[in-house]
């Protein structure tokens, strides 16, 4: 097996004037399964490890028209049987649809649905309809039949609601699995009363499946339980084989060598069901639930837990192959060496690697949610689904066109495109290229380049790409493992989205502050609940935390590069009234910076604050981005208080004193915000201005005082002291007194 792989350097595709490009040529690399499954499949499957292989060929046989396809069936003749259902009573259908998609009505039931379906040597088709349904028997050709029913759980003891399972022996007689309660009935081939075949303390029993050997396999819903029986042994018991991890079996298969498979559900919890009575009249109250594999198949919904797959070797060794963590299975099929699951609600079909745990292969997308059963026919695998009520066919055969269409990527801006990487095996494959500057590739792309084989491709530059593999059938080990495509986006100018200013506060160093003592630096809230947002910007908008301090200033800022390209800035400053910007600080690499506001005299200034991609760029193609701030004071002066002047003010004979007092205070650059008094060290009062409100750089003060008794003894009872202090806007303060006697 030859490997090629291409690792090659950045070329230009076409000649293009000389333009500033962003720093160093990025690659972009599909070469994971997340990554993979994200493209469009036509004939190619895709490995859980990245890897793209030719696969089966996918067909679409039958549209129902429905919602719902819960069962499927086929004959030797090729022809497929769909069990159809739906939300209301008389939905419930089967369908014969033949080879070339021509579908004939077998059944219609008065039930919601066909849950289960099989098909007999004979070429009788054994229908089971759920919820409070029955088993019909419809013979070959008889279309348009109500059928026969065979099995009426009405008339049983258990009388369970749900049929979920039909099973046909060799001798004709079929099985039922039942649900709320779980039982499985055996019906004689001839007809007859249905005996119980086993009872378990389970919610349900989902499915089954009869081995060559006369083994009939069950699965339950509840406690997870794959059981086995032999049912040529008269007296036989179930034996429980295998207690899944999980809490619903939803499908079993078996390969030639007698290994089971089996798929599960859910996470398990406690005993869905209360212990029953021994003695007495004491009543039990029992409450079903219905499986989570249906109700997130009937709802469209997901099953949060994903699936997991399981092999119990004929020895009995239980062992799990794979774990699903996205995808519902919803059924298991053993051909030609290979074990195929349909899953939903993805609608997807994987291929488990028996022989390496862990490995499996996405081998078709079906344009569904949910793939519900699998029923074999002479090339190939007919799929029933759900979300919408499809027939598909997958062949046994490669597909003769074998074509992956990678997902659209977006460069973040526009680029130009490269060389392209490949690892591969082989030869069997071709890859190419095309380019726009919208979105949708159907919007006005460039047509499809061929890749060559050193990797060089000539596509137009644009802000998206996209790539497409073409894998030749019949080329043995053809795959493709990754694919790298180089670009180089052309560089824009960073840009600075917000600036806020606080005065009075200043960044902690070294950590944050107790809370008393600290001062949120937040952006302002967007006026729109749902503002429009063309960027997303790469540094927190949290609140900022920093310590008071009246003697400096923080400033904050948001600023992002289209590029991704790393960013330094610089902060300046200048007055209201003038012209010139003075640079504060620069080759700053955080987005903030906290300054010592006695820097600048007092007054009202603003702050520009310019980014650069300078650290990834030469000086010659380094861009910047500006943006100036909202408009702040500083002001680190405390007012100027006049002359207090204070006197005694006449008072009544045998009436407490008081002061009179007058004070006039001026602010260079904040309007007073208040004032208090005390008379002899007692304590501070609240003091208002003369028209009380306090909102001017000068402010008046004309007040009366009341003197406070002496508590301590004191030389001269008629000497009194009176102070003021008097605070700005920015809490600057200036404080005076006077005596009085």
């Amino acid at each position: 097996m030859m490997q090629r792989e291409f690792v090659l350097g950045w070329v230009m595709a076409a000649a293009l004037p000389a333009a500033a490009w962003a720093q160093g040529t990025k690659l972009w690399t599909v070469d994971r399964y997340d990554t993979m499954e994200r493209g469009t499949l036509d004939g190619v499957a895709i490995r859980n490890d990245g890897r793209l292989e030719t696969g089966p060929s996918k067909s679409q046989v039958y549209d129902t028209g429905k919602s719902y396809v819960w069962s499927l069936g086929s004959d030797a003749a090729g022809n497929g049987y769909v069990g159809l259902g739906g939300s209301s009573a008389g939905s419930a259908a089967v369908m014969r649809v033949s080879p070339d998609g021509k579908a004939t009505k077998m059944l219609e039931a008065k039930e919601l649905a066909v849950q289960a379906l099989a098909v007999t040597a004979d070429g009788a088709v054994i229908a089971a309809t759920s919820p409070d349904g029955k088993v019909y028997r419809v013979q070959s050709g008889a279309a348009g039949s109500a059928g026969t029913v065979i099995f009426d759980p009405a008339t049983t003891e258990e009388k369970p609601k749900y049929l979920w399972d039909v099973a046909v022996g060799k001798g004709g007689e079929v099985y039922v699995a039942a649900g709320a309660p779980a039982v499985v009935y055996r019906v004689p081939a001839g007809g007859g009363k249905a005996e119980v075949l086993f009872k378990t303390a389970d919610q349900h029993i989902r499915c089954l499946m009869m081995a060559a050997d006369g083994t009939l396999w069950a699965g339950s819903d509840g406690a997870g339980v794959i059981y086995r029986m032999d049912t040529k042994a008269a007296g036989a018991k179930p034996f429980a084989a295998y207690a899944a991890p999980r809490k619903e079996i939803t499908a079993l298969a078996m390969d030639t060598e007698g290994n089971v498979y089996a798929a599960g559900v859910g996470t398990k919890g406690a005993m869905p069901l209360p212990p029953l009575p021994v003695t007495g009249n004491v009543g039990v109250t029992i409450t079903f639930a219905q499986p989570g594999s249906s109700t997130a198949a009937g709802a469209n919904s997901l099953v949060p837990e994903g699936s997991e797959i399981y092999r119990i070797a004929k020895d009995g060794t239980p062992q799990r192959l794979v774990t699903m963590k996205d995808d519902v299975v919803y059924a298991l099929s053993f051909r030609n060496g290979a074990l195929t699951a349909a899953t939903g609600n993805r609608g997807r079909v994987y291929r488990v690697d028996v022989k390496m745990p862990g490995r499996f292969t996405d081998v078709a997308h079906l344009d569904a949610a949910q793939g519900m059963a699998f029923a074999p026919v002479k090339d190939g695998l007919l799929v029933a689904t759900s979300n919408s009520g499809k027939l598909f066919q997958l062949s046994d055969a490669a597909a003769k066109e074998s074509t992956y269409t990678s997902e659209v990527f977006d460069a973040q801006g526009y680029a130009q495109w490269g060389r392209v990487e490949t690892r591969a095996d082989g030869q069997g494959f071709e890859l190419w290229i095309r380019s726009g500057n919208v979105e949708s590739p159907l919007m006005g792309w460039s047509d499809w380049a061929r890749v060559g084989a050193d990797g060089a491709v000539a596509v137009p530059a644009g802000r998206f790409a996209q790539w497409k593999a073409v894998l030749r059938p019949g080329v043995a080990d053809a795959g493709i493992d990754a694919v790298g495509f180089n670009y180089l986006t052309r560089n824009v100018a960073p840009v600075v989205d917000e600036i806020v200013v606080q005065p009075g506060a200043k960044v902690a160093a070294g950590g944050g502050t107790p809370p008393n003592t600290t001062v949120q630096v937040a952006f302002p809230q967007a006026a729109s609940a749902s503002p429009v947002v063309s960027f997303q910007p790469d540094a927190s908008t949290t609140p900022l935390t920093a310590q008071k301090d009246r003697t400096s200033v923080t400033a904050r800022w948001l600023a992002h590069d289209d590029n991704g390209d790393d960013l330094m800035f610089a902060v300046w400053y200048r007055g209201v009234d003038e012209k010139n910007w003075r640079l504060l600080k620069d080759k700053i690499t955080d987005r903030f910076l906290s300054f010592d506001a006695s820097l600048l005299p007092d007054g009202q200034y603003e702050l520009k604050v310019v980014a650069s991609d300078a650290p990834v760029h030469t000086d010659s193609e380094a861009l910047t981005g500006e943006r100036v701030g909202p408009v702040f004071v500083v002001d680190s002066t405390p007012p100027v208080p006049g002359v207090l002047t204070a006197t005694l003010a006449p008072t009544p004979a045998g009436a407490a004193q008081k002061i009179h007092a007058t004070l006039e205070a001026h602010d260079a650059t904040s309007p007073i915000a208040h004032a208090e008094y005390s008379v002899d060290a007692g304590p501070w009062q609240y003091l208002e201005p003369v028209g009380q409100v306090s909102d001017s750089q000068t402010e008046r003060y004309d007040f009366t005082a009341d003197v406070p008794s002496a508590t301590t003894p004191v030389t001269d009872a008629k000497e009194h002291v009176i102070a003021v202090r008097v605070y700005d806007r920015y809490e600057n303060m200036a404080a005076v007194k006077a005596v009085v006697r």
